[in-house]
């Protein structure tokens, strides 16, 4: 029971860190968007900013492909140990998922 309890937040986890990777992403992409959208403008005060700008999107860059790349490995990780366990107890696996659909037909049913 804890187990399935700690796969299911383990798997709304991953789903939320998938949308704020995708979401920064936008951001990302929109800030690009404006910075190359102001580039014409004068002034050493705005050429600065845009400096700052464009330094910090690259750091925010570079630890958004980490956190992709941790993340991935983790899910992953995750699949193999999924794996293994389900060659390891075959049955187990069996009458898990035999319970869960039951679970699931029958409050579909209930309808």
């Amino acid at each position: 029971m804890s187990t399935k309890k700690l796969t299911s937040e383990t798997d709304f986890t991953d789903i939320t860190k998938d949308q704020l990777i995708s979401d920064f992403k936008v951001v990302i992409a929109d800030a690009e968007a404006l910075l190359k959208a102001t580039a014409n403008q004068g002034g050493e005060a705005m050429a600065a900013v845009r400096a700052k700008a464009e330094e910090s999107l690259a750091a925010a860059k570079i630890k958004m492909a980490d956190a992709q790349a941790a993340l991935l490995e983790r899910t992953r990780a995750a699949a193999r140990a999924t794996d293994d366990y389900v060659h390891e107890n075959p049955w187990r696996a069996v009458g898990i998922s035999a319970g869960v659909g039951l679970v699931i037909g029958l409050l579909i049913g209930r309808r």
